[in-house]
């Protein structure tokens, strides 16, 4: 059939959110073959209906209709590791088939985790493993602690922010983890069983990968994140670590779960070049990456993009801050600065746009002076270079990202979550309640977006959206408003404002003729709600490429 004489299908929807604005609203969109043709009323779409076979769909009249939901950060490997154990964790997490209880106090954990691995099934020796410690809300796990609950069966601890483990004594000589190995490197405490950033990325996971991302167990938290993603209204996401674990079990399992024609959204993959370089030298690890797109799928897409790494993880305090920790602990470099820099100079010359992790304002200095010399270098422009995550930084370096052209993806979730606690332990209240400052970033006029970093945060975009307009931690507390971004802003950072970090944004982020017809359909207008309420807007389902996907209750 010609592509010309195919049915239109028009929805139409009590208002049409476009984020295009210059036409901010409509009630109609007319979609073919998967593309949004056009975009208005009824009257103004009267053209292509009466030159064209079409059927109007009022299925979304007394809805909302939105662009598809981004999530430009978030980790579907990670995530079915993490969320296919016994989750222990100081916030509820809600998953398909089971909701996990919220637990604080160090006993109140001990006591679940004594209780976890008393129900296990199968065999003495299984590995027990739990996510989601967190030292504020369930006080430090030791090893000790460990074997008072087990002295046979393996037992790991993986914490909230999946940078650290703790692992008893069983554990330890199942995965072959020894004194000798450990030495003296200074991110592992064997004593304690622990092995956080480079002594658990470079120690600990090598030999404890294969029990992590066993297929059985890898295949059954795909499914988890996948219904998980969809719930969140979500189109698209991206695995900004591919190639973290185990690269072939990683395209795998998206394969054979994540691209089927009943998958309602499409997953982008960046790899993580510091992992590849570490094992394969920058030469072969440069060659790989440029091969991926090709082992690519229309719902599997490898962008034009890799990731790095600078300072430490967030929740666990190993961020790099340039005044310190109130008890005197010390950031963690994840990539030494000066192999940072020659990464970073290698992708920069291939033409790659470059997206960093980085936590601490420490951390930020080494990645903006590293943007500095590449540009000194070889002059780039648009290239996106885009700051991951952005704990926590000063007034000072938001108005350098802009000035050196950088973009931003942030997880305003970690106001939600540590704002108040990291007041009392680690930053003081002036730092902690300034996380996330991304109200500078707005009156900057930087492209940002919201990510969850999922498991670190739900893959639920209006949540981001809440945490960013509110800033209200998790104990109530408003923390400095003067950082709150605008409603308008908010729903930006998770659509066209999304697309644009990716580099995607002439096929998706709005709903405008000639782009994909990805929709996020809502039962009440964000604009409309008071501000409070924007997380708890039923979300009724999505259209992807098209086609209609109503949310099965999780």
């Amino acid at each position: 059939m010609n592509k010309n004489s195919q049915m239109i299908t028009v929805f139409t929807a009590k208002k049409i959110i476009t984020m295009n604005d210059s036409q901010p609203t409509a009630t109609a969109v007319a979609v073919r073959d998967g593309k949004i043709l056009s975009v208005g009323s009824l009257e103004d779409l009267k053209p292509w209906l009466d030159a064209h076979p079409h059927e109007i769909d009022r299925t979304f009249d007394g809805k909302i209709v939105m662009p598809g939901f981004i999530d430009p950060h978030l980790h579907p490997s990670l995530g079915a590791a993490t969320l296919n154990t016994d989750i222990i964790n100081a916030f509820e997490w809600k998953l398909p088939e089971k909701t996990y209880a919220a637990v604080r106090g160090k006993d109140a954990y001990l006591a679940r985790l004594a209780q976890g691995v008393a129900e296990m099934e199968g065999e003495p020796d299984d590995v027990y493993i739990t996510w989601g410690h967190h030292f504020m809300f369930h006080g430090e796990i030791v090893r000790a602690d460990l074997d008072k609950i087990s002295s046979t069966r393996p037992i790991i601890v993986w914490t909230k922010s999946a940078h650290e483990m703790i692992l008893n004594t069983a554990a330890l000589n199942h995965f072959n983890l020894t004194a000798e190995e450990a030495g003296s490197n200074p991110a592992i405490n064997y004593a304690e069983g622990r092995y956080w950033e480079a002594g658990y990325v470079g120690v600990a996971i090598p030999k404890i990968s294969p029990f992590l991302f066993d297929t059985k167990r890898y295949l059954a938290g795909i499914g988890i994140v996948g219904k998980l993603i969809h719930a969140g209204g979500i189109t698209s996401v991206v695995e900004l670590s591919y190639g973290a674990a185990n690269p072939a079990l990683e395209i795998m399992g998206p394969k054979t779960l994540l691209d089927t024609d009943d998958t309602p959204f499409r997953t982008y993959f960046i790899p993580d070049v510091q992992t590849a370089s570490l094992q394969n030298g920058f030469d072969k690890a440069l060659e790989w990456i440029k091969s991926l797109p090709e082992t690519g799928t229309h719902r599997l897409r490898f962008l034009n993009s890799v990731k790095l790494f600078a300072d430490g993880a967030f929740f666990s305090q190993y961020m790099q801050l340039k005044v310190g920790y109130i008890d005197g602990h010390h950031g963690e470099w994840m990539t030494p600065p000066e192999t940072f820099e020659k990464l970073a100079l290698v992708y920069w010359k291939a033409g790659y746009k470059i997206h960093v992790h980085t936590n601490g304002d420490l951390g930020l200095d080494l990645v903006l002076d590293t943007l500095q010399k590449l540009q000194n270098e070889r002059p780039r422009f648009d290239h996106r270079f885009t700051i991951e995550h952005m704990g926590y930084c000063s007034p000072d370096q938001v108005r350098k990202i802009g000035r050196l052209g950088a973009i931003i993806s942030a997880n305003p979730y970690y106001l939600y979550e540590c704002g108040k606690n990291f007041g009392q332990v680690g930053l003081g209240v002036d730092r902690a309640s300034s996380i996330a400052r991304l109200g500078s970033v707005e009156r900057e006029r930087i492209p940002m977006a919201f990510h969850s970093d999922c498991p670190m945060a739900a893959a639920e975009p209006l949540l981001l959206v809440w945490v960013a307009v509110n800033r209200i931690s998790s104990d109530g507390d408003v923390l400095c408003p003067e950082e709150c971004v605008s409603l308008h802003q908010a729903l930006r950072s998770i659509t066209i404002d999304a697309a644009f970090i990716l580099g995607v944004e002439s096929e998706s982020g709005s709903i405008v003729s000639g782009k994909t017809a990805d929709f996020t359909v809502l039962e009440q207008d964000p604009y409309e709600v008071a501000p409070e309420k924007i997380k708890d807007i039923p979300i009724w389902g999505t259209v992807f490429e098209g086609k209609p996907f109503p949310i099965k209750s999780i």
